[in-house]
């Protein structure tokens, strides 16, 4: 447990470098392995002041199961990701500015790069208008991301949700939603971004997800 509250406080820095979060908002967790619990940032205190130690625990229904502070406002939606994506083990939340934009337009951000067929295997679609407070929000990202390739959510007039592997995975995937949304946005200044192929979306997403990188040797 004093492992992962490590690398979930260490990985809200990673929001702030990328300018995905201003002042207390958004939050980062990550799943516990092998129990129903997940590690989460406290509510309203700020990122230069968050430790290992004042990362928070919580039950998959959202209580608090260990820490002084009470829990991020979005833990229930967090909660509610990990009770129905069993495969999911980091959940990230964000404001960024040019992806908020599209979620306050209530678009997708349409695949037309290469990197967004790599990470996100086409569209980054848009989430239904929920408030904060219940569950709400977890259940339009499940609705939403169940069954879609996308690590991503654009919520309507709200902001980003990204899932992953594990809080890091998470992460990724806010900072790729950023920067494709960024370039896609400057791309629509200029003319009609050019679609890709939905055959050439597949295979650039299959060789991204099981060929690049370094892999284990078996």
């Amino acid at each position: 447990m004093s492992t992962l509250r490590k690398i979930v406080a260490d990985l809200h820095a990673e929001l702030v470098r990328y300018n995905l979060v201003v002042w207390t908002a958004g939050n980062v967790s990550g799943r516990v392995p092998g129990e129903d619990l997940f590690v989460i940032k406290p509510s309203g205190v700020s990122y230069d002041e968050l430790t290992p130690e004042n990362m928070v625990v919580c039950d998959l229904d959202g209580n608090l199961v260990e820490g002084e502070h009470a829990p991020s406002s979005d833990t229930a939606a967090h909660a509610y990701v990990y009770r129905n994506m069993p495969e999911v083990g980091g959940v990230v939340h964000t404001h960024s500015t040019y992806a908020s934009a599209w979620a306050a337009r209530g678009e997708a951000i349409p695949c037309v790069l290469t990197a967004m067929a790599d990470e996100f295997g086409g569209e980054i679609p848009v989430g239904p208008f929920a408030l904060i407070g219940d569950d709400s929000i977890g259940q339009g990202i499940v609705k939403t991301l169940k069954g879609h390739r996308s690590k991503a959510v654009l919520m309507q007039n709200h902001g980003v949700f990204s899932i992953g592997k594990d809080a890091k995975d998470a992460v990724k995937a806010a900072v790729m939603c950023e920067d494709v949304a960024r370039t896609v946005h400057i791309a629509r200044q200029l003319g009609d971004p050019l679609p890709i192929a939905q055959d050439d979306i597949d295979r650039l997403y299959d060789r991204y997800q099981n060929v690049y990188g370094q892999r284990s040797p078996r």
